[in-house]
């Protein structure tokens, strides 16, 4: 299959393009590297697709770049979108939104206009209503808690609005379609700069380089999430390319939530640094829990994570503490 990716040089993205070279698809790969690195596209300095030919630099808020690496395509896996750390997401609400609409829908009109066989559209549990996130211990969701809809952001909103955008193609038999909703999704290679970070790349930054930069975790850290390691929210998406085309939204996450200070503590541990853990409550924290009813993903995909967390934390801090190295302190 020719295979396209959209966001393919970030985390998911140049996961799945990795996975997808190795069964032997054609795999093209847009990205405007806003988040993204074309380094992420190499291992030990070679290239896993031809860069010069199935690699495109393209902003997909322009309609012409979405039809023009659309073309000749069997599937698209739709990962792009404008996103980063809470801080920027609740400071610049109308510019996500606004792209994130764009981005959606001028992928999904020309992959149709360029008779696309499957699209893979990722959502996220952000999308959720924040009425059914404000509170500790909630219970686990379900596909349909979504509505009535009310996410807390612009972002989640933007989201949403993709995948009823895809729901809409789907029901007019205009593209065969699947769409997953993600939790938070960590691991390496992955975004470490202060103004793009999210949350444990952040906190794998700043242990990494404690104490030339303080170790101050956002909010009280009482806040919770469901976090899911990239290594199984690729095999959510490998298996969802066979059979979870048209069975409409599938959850990908875990049943379980851990606190940001449980994570923060994790990582200080594995860094083996004598790291004093601080709080600044005076910063956004975002929704107070959410977990994931995967019963669905089980159903349709036989998919449960398996990754443990601290095996995840161990992996993406290695490799964050590796890349500073790379980079130099600070960079």
């Amino acid at each position: 299959m020719r295979v396209l990716v959209t966001g393919g040089a970030g985390l998911i993205g140049s996961n799945l393009v990795k996975r997808l070279v190795e069964s032997g698809e054609e795999v093209f790969v847009v990205d405007n590297l806003w988040r993204g690195n074309v380094q992420n596209l190499q291992i030990d300095g070679r290239e896993i697709i031809p860069l010069d030919s199935r690699f495109f630099q393209y902003d997909l808020r322009d309609v012409n770049h979405c039809n023009s690496v659309t073309e000749g395509i069997d599937v698209v896996v739709h990962l792009a979108d404008i996103v980063a750390g809470i801080n920027f997401v609740f400071s610049n609400e109308l510019f996500v939104f606004q792209s994130n609409n764009l981005i959606n829908s001028n992928v999904l009109g020309a992959s149709i206009k360029n008779g696309v066989k499957k699209y893979l559209y990722v959502g996220t549990a952000c999308s959720y209503p924040i009425d059914k996130q404000n509170v500790i211990n909630t219970s686990p969701l379900i596909e349909d808690d979504v509505y009535p809809a009310n996410p807390e952001s612009s972002y989640g909103w933007s989201k949403l609005m993709g995948e009823y955008e895809c729901e809409l193609a789907q029901r007019e038999s205009r593209i065969e379609t699947s769409i997953l909703r993600l939790h938070n999704v960590y691991g390496p290679p992955c975004e470490i700069s202060p103004e793009k970070s999210q949350v444990i790349p952040a906190l794998c930054r700043k242990a990494a380089l404690y104490p030339e930069e303080e170790f101050v975790v956002w909010g009280s850290g009482q806040q919770r999430r469901a976090f899911v390691y990239v290594d199984d929210v690729i095999d959510a998406i490998g298996t969802a390319l066979t059979t979870g085309m048209g069975k409409g939204v599938i959850q990908i996450g875990p049943t379980v939530s851990h606190s940001i200070k449980d994570i923060a503590e994790l990582i200080v541990s594995i860094s083996g640094k004598d790291i004093e853990v601080e709080f600044d409550p005076l910063m956004p924290e975002g929704d107070k829990d959410r977990t994931a009813n995967n019963d669905k993903a089980l159903e349709e995909l036989g998919w449960r994570p398996t990754t443990l967390l601290e095996d995840g934390l161990k992996q993406t801090y290695t490799w964050v503490e590796e890349k500073i190295k790379e980079i130099g302190v600070g960079e």
